[in-house]
């Protein structure tokens, strides 16, 4: 069983103990630790620490000579000495073949979230909707201009 099975179960045990649905992340884990069903490991406490460490990266900024906010530390997933890694680089300083994986690899996310939030629209509609179908467009050309003619008169 995988760690996010395992993750999972112990949801799937807060909910069968008569806890409520919604709940915060935060009360399930206080929960599972209270019932002795997490404990946390050496590798679990450094993933912690890992993934604090990059959404602190993800989040620092600067004004860009144009006045543009952009994000300054950049990853990119590689594989070096056989094994795949995510590398952080500081946009000023990092080489431009790390930009341009950064950057690819960022859209290619944002394509993934876009597929999934069309299966989860489509399941909406099909199954739990019952009144007008939502609809979701995926052409985001005028979003971007608009944010930048907002921006250009702020």
């Amino acid at each position: 069983m995988s760690y996010n099975e395992q993750l999972q179960r112990i949801v799937k045990k807060y909910e069968d103990a008569g806890n409520p649905l919604p709940a915060t992340a935060h009360d399930i884990a206080i929960w599972a630790i209270e019932q002795g069903l997490w404990q946390p490991q050496r590798s679990t406490v450094v993933d912690r620490c890992a993934e604090e460490i990059a959404r602190a990266m993800r989040e620092e900024h600067i004004t860009d000579p144009q006045g543009r906010r952009v994000r300054v530390k950049h990853v990119a997933t590689v594989e070096r000495n056989g094994r795949q890694a995510a590398f952080w680089a500081d946009m000023r300083t990092a080489p431009r073949e790390h930009m341009e994986i950064a950057f690819q690899q960022r859209r290619q996310q944002i394509v993934g979230d876009c597929r999934q939030l069309k299966w989860d629209v489509d399941s909406y509609n099909q199954n739990h909707n019952d009144g007008e179908s939502l609809q979701m467009v995926f052409d985001f050309t005028l979003d971007l201009e608009e944010i930048e003619a907002l921006a250009a008169i702020a």
